[in-house]
Protein backbone atom coordinates (compact mmCIF):
# COMPACT_ATOMS: atom_id res chain seq x y z
CA UNK A 1 0.00 0.00 0.00
CA UNK A 2 1.49 3.09 -1.16
CA UNK A 3 0.72 6.32 1.04
CA UNK A 4 1.16 9.88 -0.05
CA UNK A 5 3.79 12.18 1.39
CA UNK A 6 1.12 14.74 2.62
CA UNK A 7 -1.27 12.10 3.82
CA UNK A 8 1.59 10.42 6.08
CA UNK A 9 2.48 13.86 7.24
CA UNK A 10 -0.67 14.50 8.53
CA UNK A 11 -1.60 11.38 10.01
CA UNK A 12 1.80 11.71 11.63
CA UNK A 13 1.00 15.14 13.17
CA UNK A 14 -2.32 14.37 14.36
CA UNK A 15 -1.06 10.97 15.77
CA UNK A 16 1.78 13.18 17.54
CA UNK A 17 -1.36 15.71 18.87
CA UNK A 18 -3.80 12.82 20.13
CA UNK A 19 -0.37 10.74 22.01
CA UNK A 20 0.54 13.79 24.01
CA UNK A 21 -3.00 15.29 24.59
CA UNK A 22 -3.63 11.77 25.45
CA UNK A 23 -0.72 11.16 27.47
CA UNK A 24 -1.34 14.75 29.06
CA UNK A 25 -4.89 13.46 29.96
CA UNK A 26 -4.28 9.84 31.09
CA UNK A 27 -1.24 10.77 33.12
CA UNK A 28 -2.82 14.17 34.49
CA UNK A 29 0.28 15.93 33.40
CA UNK A 30 1.90 18.64 31.52
CA UNK A 31 3.51 17.77 28.28
CA UNK A 32 6.90 19.00 29.42
CA UNK A 33 6.96 16.09 32.42
CA UNK A 34 8.58 13.54 29.93
CA UNK A 35 9.75 10.85 32.52
CA UNK A 36 6.21 11.39 34.48
CA UNK A 37 5.08 10.36 38.10
CA UNK A 38 6.72 7.04 38.03
CA UNK A 39 3.52 4.80 37.09
CA UNK A 40 3.93 1.98 34.81
CA UNK A 41 2.65 4.15 32.16
CA UNK A 42 4.39 7.01 32.49
CA UNK A 43 7.71 4.63 32.02
CA UNK A 44 6.16 2.94 29.20
CA UNK A 45 5.19 5.73 27.03
CA UNK A 46 8.34 8.26 27.95
CA UNK A 47 10.64 6.86 25.27
CA UNK A 48 7.80 7.68 22.47
CA UNK A 49 7.43 11.11 24.76
CA UNK A 50 11.11 11.81 24.73
CA UNK A 51 11.09 12.07 21.13
CA UNK A 52 8.29 13.68 20.48
CA UNK A 53 8.35 16.40 23.21
CA UNK A 54 11.96 16.18 24.63
CA UNK A 55 13.87 18.15 21.60
CA UNK A 56 11.00 21.18 22.40
CA UNK A 57 11.61 21.54 26.02
CA UNK A 58 13.70 24.81 25.71
CA UNK A 59 11.18 26.30 23.43
CA UNK A 60 8.55 25.66 25.94
CA UNK A 61 10.65 27.04 28.55
CA UNK A 62 11.30 30.10 26.37
CA UNK A 63 8.19 30.74 25.45
CA UNK A 64 6.73 30.17 29.75
CA UNK A 65 8.83 33.16 30.03
CA UNK A 66 6.07 35.53 29.02
CA UNK A 67 2.80 34.14 30.87
CA UNK A 68 0.60 35.09 28.40
CA UNK A 69 2.06 33.11 25.70
CA UNK A 70 -0.62 32.18 23.54
CA UNK A 71 -1.24 28.60 23.12
CA UNK A 72 -1.29 28.95 19.00
CA UNK A 73 2.77 29.38 19.29
CA UNK A 74 3.07 26.56 21.28
CA UNK A 75 0.85 24.57 18.77
CA UNK A 76 2.81 26.00 15.95
CA UNK A 77 5.76 25.07 17.25
CA UNK A 78 4.78 21.26 17.34
CA UNK A 79 3.22 21.11 14.10
CA UNK A 80 6.53 22.66 12.83
CA UNK A 81 8.69 19.69 14.57
CA UNK A 82 6.67 16.77 14.13
CA UNK A 83 6.26 17.72 10.29
CA UNK A 84 10.06 18.02 9.92
CA UNK A 85 10.71 14.70 11.92
CA UNK A 86 7.71 12.81 9.98
CA UNK A 87 9.56 14.51 6.22
CA UNK A 88 12.46 12.73 7.49
CA UNK A 89 11.25 9.39 8.31
CA UNK A 90 9.28 9.63 4.81
CA UNK A 91 12.68 10.15 3.33
CA UNK A 92 14.57 7.17 4.71
CA UNK A 93 11.60 5.25 3.77
CA UNK A 94 12.24 6.45 0.38
CA UNK A 95 15.93 6.16 1.16
CA UNK A 96 15.73 3.02 1.92
CA UNK A 97 13.39 1.93 -0.24
CA UNK A 98 10.80 0.42 2.49
CA UNK A 99 7.46 -1.26 1.75
CA UNK A 100 4.73 -0.59 3.41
Amino acid sequence: MKTSRIKFVSLFVLGAFAFVAGSSWLLNEPAESIFGSGSVIAIILSPVKMILVGPLLPFIKFLHQDPDTPPPFFLAGFAIYWTLLALGIWQCKVLFKIKT
